[in-house]
Parts: C-alpha cells; sequence; structure tokens
C-alpha cells in the first residue's frame, strides 16, 4: 500500500503545481475557452489543463518505477504499463492540444482515440478472454478481442469527454471511478492471497492523484479547465485500468464466484452511468433532430440539474453522490457476502437522495419566482 500512496500524492502534488504554469501558458498561448451560449461560465477561462495532468502522471510512473518492489512487478509482467501509458498518453495529449487551440474535427479525435487504442494492444493492454454463467472463460482471438479493446477506449474516453461542461465535474467523477477501480483491485487480491501490486492497480491509483491534483483549479469556480486534452487522457487510463483489471483475476480463485470478474466491465458503466447516459441521449437526440451526433447543444444533464434549480456547485455535488454510491455498491457486492444488506443500504440512499434532490430544487425555484415577483413589484412604473 506504501508504493500507491506514494504514487498517488506524486501525481496529485506534480499535477496541482503545474496548473498554475500551465494556466499562465494557456494565456499565452491562446488556448482560452470562450463562452457560447450552452455554456454555463461567462467569461474566458484558459483550457490545456490536462497538459498538468499528464505532467503528473509522468511524474507518478517515474516514481512508482524506481520502487524496487514495484519495478520488479513491472519487469516481470507481460504487459508494457509504462510505455503503453506514455505513448499512449502522449498521442492523446497531442491531438488533445491541438483541439484546444485550434479545433480539430472529430473524426481525427477519433482517429487519436482509435490510434491511444491500438497502442494499448501493442503493448499487451487487450481484453483476452470472458467468463461465461456456466463457469468456462471463453478465449478471445485477436479478430474479436481487438475491436472489443479499441471500442472499450473509445467509448470510454468519449463518455467521459460529454460529462466534462461543468467545473469539476469530470475530474471527480473520474476520480471517484478510480477510487473505485483501485479499491476493487487491491482489496480483492489481498481477500484471495494475490500480490497487490500490480500494474492495473498502478493505473488506477495514478489516475486517482492526478484528478485529486487538478480539482482544486478545476472546481467552481474553475481557473482552468482541463479541457479535450485533460478529458481525453483521463478517460484513457481509466479505459487502460478497466481493461487490465478485467483479465487480473483468475475466476477459479475467487470465493464470490464469476461476479468479481466482471466488476470492471460494470464498474466503469456504473459509475460513468451519468456520461455514458448522458452520451446515448445526446446521441439518439442529435441523430432524430437530423443533426451531427457531434453537434454540441445545451440539454445534457448537468444543463437539466441547473434548470431545476440546483447551483453549478450543488450540481456537481449531486453527481459526485450518485457515482459515489453506485461505485462503493458495485465494488462492496464483489467483496462482501452480504448482498441483501448492501442492497437495501443503497436502495434507502437512493430514494433518500432522490426525496432531498427534488425537494430541494422545488424550494430554491419557489424562492427564485418569488424574488422575481418581488423585484417586479418594486420597480419603478
Amino acid at each position: 500500500m506504501r508504493e500507491y500512496l506514494l504514487t498517488i500524492l506524486v501525481a496529485a502534488l506534480v499535477a496541482y503545481l503545474l496548473t498554475p504554469a500551465v494556466r499562465r501558458f494557456a494565456v499565452w498561448f491562446g488556448a482560452q475557452a470562450v463562452p457560447r451560449d450552452r455554456d454555463v461560465h461567462v467569461i474566458p477561462t484558459p483550457r490545456l489543463g490536462g497538459l498538468a495532468m499528464f505532467g503528473g502522471m509522468v511524474a507518478a510512473l517515474v516514481v512508482a518505477s524506481g520502487l524496487p518492489e514495484m519495478r520488479k512487478v513491472l519487469a516481470t509482467s507481460d504487459v508494457g504499463v509504462i510505455k503503453a501509458l506514455l505513448l499512449s498518453g502522449g498521442l492523446i495529449v497531442l491531438v488533445g492540444i491541438a483541439d484546444d487551440r485550434w479545433g480539430v474535427d472529430a473524426l481525427t479525435k477519433f482517429a487519436g482515440q482509435v490510434a491511444a487504442a491500438g497502442i494499448f494492444i501493442m503493448q499487451g493492454i487487450q481484453i483476452y478472454a470472458i467468463p461465461l454463467p456456466s463457469g468456462d472463460t471463453v478465449s478471445l482471438p485477436p479478430a474479436y478481442g481487438v475491436p472489443v479493446t479499441v471500442f472499450i477506449v473509445v467509448a470510454t474516453i468519449n463518455a467521459v469527454n460529454f460529462i466534462d461542461g461543468l467545473d469539476g465535474l469530470a475530474a471527480g467523477v473520474v476520480g471517484i471511478a478510480a477510487l473505485a477501480l483501485f479499491s476493487y483491485g487491491y482489496l480483492l487480491s489481498k481477500a484471495n492471497g494475490v500480490a497487490t501490486l500490480s500494474g492495473a492497480t498502478l493505473t488506477a491509483a495514478v489516475l486517482v492523484g492526478i484528478c485529486a491534483g487538478f480539482l482544486p483549479h478545476n472546481f467552481n469556480p474553475a481557473r482552468i479547465f482541463m479541457g479535450d486534452t485533460g478529458s481525453m487522457l483521463i478517460g484513457l487510463l481509466l479505459s487502460a485500468a478497466t481493461i487490465m483489471l478485467t483479465g487480473q483475476f483468475d475466476t477459479a480463485m475467487l470465493s464470490k464466484g464469476q461476479f468479481p470478474f466482471y466488476v470492471p466491465i460494470l464498474l466503469v458503466p456504473a459509475v460513468a452511468a451519468v456520461p455514458f447516459l448522458d452520451m446515448l441521449l445526446a446521441v439518439w437526440r442529435r441523430t432524430n433532430q437530423g443533426r451531427s451526433p457531434f453537434a454540441p447543444d445545451k440539454q445534457h444533464l448537468h444543463h437539466r440539474l441547473l434548470e431545476l434549480g440546483h447551483s453549478t456547485r450543488r450540481a456537481v455535488l449531486i453527481m459526485y453522490f450518485w457515482v459515489g454510491l453506485l461505485a462503493s455498491g458495485v465494488v462492496a457486492l464483489a467483496l462482501t457476502d452480504a448482498e441483501l444488506i448492501v442492497g437495501s443500504v443503497m436502495a434507502l440512499v437512493i430514494v433518500a437522495g432522490l426525496v432531498l434532490m427534488l425537494a430541494g430544487s422545488g424550494r430554491r425555484r419557489a424562492r427564485a419566482a418569488a424574488n422575481a415577483a418581488g423585484a417586479a413589484a418594486s420597480a419603478p412604473a
């Protein structure tokens, strides 16, 4: 655990310290977000925050590869984790910089994402097998494993990109997802007597660190945005942790059967249910209107929370709450035998959260309407 804590600390500290310098560079470079009709901010805000996150990732990987025990694990692994993350992350960051500064068409970004997935596959990060309910495991030949891996990478990157619409939202949601994956990998390894050090859990730890380090600068009111540079990078790392954790455990040794094997595949859609659902709804909505699925609009889920009367900060905290609840529930189901207790607690918390969220938004909208009416009544004729 000490190796992971050090890795998280280094990633967070370097990302936090680099962000002000990246912010000044972004202003000089001209990479600023000019407010648009669908945006919630009203002043130009520097982008390129993903550069600081990439710096934190590089520093954390360098430190981790220098730790004696971690170096042994990485050296004996069939997967080139460090090389894969540096090469694919560097490629994604370059595409993101170009998009944050000059704007890049969707096809070019898609090509960059597929190329990053290709680097993963070349370094051994790939879906190789899927267990069946019968207890058997189906090996996936490259003809199937490669496209499935590419799909997971591209879908995760774009889901994170879609949710990056409110201050601190993407960094917080992905940070929670990464923490859930890290907890799953570490605790399940410990419970089943497997080595806790692995490239998969290391990737999740690095992601936790860079999100934590960047978030203080990005939470409302944000002084810098991560831009596509950051959203694509953290989506890439999230997909890498998911893919590697999926094949890390042998179903024969797991005391809870096959469910823990599926957790990484289920966990990302669960904790990223908001961005994935938002992405699917946006694609359906835009194509149904005869527009490109990549055409921007102001009907994302976080925009709807604002319409309910929630402030930007409160809307972000609400999203954190639901993501944290789903993540902790899935991990708890994988690690404990008390499914009924876990399900009951989650159901109670869901009901309580819905009641508080809707009741609170109703009161705020009523107060806002009363204030508007009072202001209109007191205005001179």
